[in-house]
């Protein structure tokens, strides 16, 4: 048995179960809709397809960054049992709560000279963070030590790849994401945007693409230019989304492209932090390629 705990943020955008499953620690975020804060502890409290659905209905979602008094309380209790910790965090392109994570760790370290915590910037959002978090507790299970574990983690974090797009931008121009002259034009247009993140973890658009047809077209062509053996292949695929059939019609199409995915594209919600962003409409493709260069 390892003597650290892998741990992460819940806009990892897994669930619950997976992350016991994988004994990956979380801690939950802070939304705060309607005036009133809940939790995004991975559903628990809320449910992001619910949460969609009164942000649809006209519902007010803010969200904020956990501080420093909720990480020093969150790591101390693994401390208190003798682990060190490596903890992974939202990536700082999307949320300042790495800092905090760093402020509360070096704190800590100084009441517990005997244990070391380990934070790393994931330079990842909603899934895609998931599946760095996956493949970060494959290489634990392989034996690696904590040390050997963050070098890893910061080593390879470039190579999971992220492409995004959204069908409503209503949630982009409520939130002051995209002007409400462009917002507009491009509802009017049918103009779905497709984004990735970039190398410094940024929610980055890269095309504008007329309909969903063609955007899920889109979206799947970059997963074979950007992935790791071409339409060979085998590697881990996570899709989050907003829009159940809208991820279905995605996931249709990579088993289609990629024949050695069939039945192996796993499939999450986008939790309540990222959708109370990106609203409705949103599907989030993730897998193992080329490191990000831009």
């Amino acid at each position: 048995m390892s003597d650290y705990i892998l741990s992460a943020c819940a806009p990892c955008d897994l669930t619950p179960e997976w992350m016991e499953k994988r004994n990956i620690q979380f801690v939950p975020f802070n939304v705060t809709l309607d005036g009133e804060q809940i939790k995004d502890d991975m559903g628990k409290s809320l449910s992001p397809r619910e949460l969609v659905k009164m942000m649809q209905a006209g519902s007010d979602a803010k969200t904020s960054q956990v501080s420093t008094g909720e990480y020093i309380e969150y790591f101390k209790k693994f401390l208190d049992e003798g682990k060190d910790i490596v903890h992974v965090s939202l990536s700082t392109g999307i949320s300042g709560t790495f800092q905090s994570a760093v402020i509360a760790a070096n704190d800590l370290m100084e009441q517990y000279p005997d244990r070391k915590i380990y934070t790393i910037d994931s330079f990842a959002a909603s899934s895609g963070y998931g599946l760095l978090m996956e493949l970060a507790a494959d290489k634990r299970d392989e034996g690696l030590s904590a040390e050997e574990l963050a070098k890893w983690i910061e080593d390879y974090r470039l190579n999971v790849r992220h492409w995004f797009f959204s069908t409503d931008l209503s949630f982009y121009i409520k939130g002051g994401r995209i002007s409400k002259a462009a917002g507009t034009v491009g509802q009017v247009l049918s103009i779905c945007p497709l984004l990735d993140v970039d190398l410094e973890g940024r929610l980055t658009p890269r095309e504008k693409i007329r309909t969903k047809k063609k955007v899920i077209k889109r979206m799947v062509e970059k997963m074979v230019e950007d992935c790791d053996g071409g339409l060979d292949y085998a590697g881990k695929c996570f899709l989050s989304d907003t829009d159940g059939e809208l991820g279905s019609q995605v996931v249709a199409l990579i088993e289609e492209t990629f024949p050695q995915l069939k039945g192996n594209v796993h499939r999450f919600d986008v939790g309540c932090t990222i959708a109370s962003h990106t609203g409705p409409g949103t599907v989030a493709l993730f897998f193992q390629g080329k490191k990000r260069v831009d």
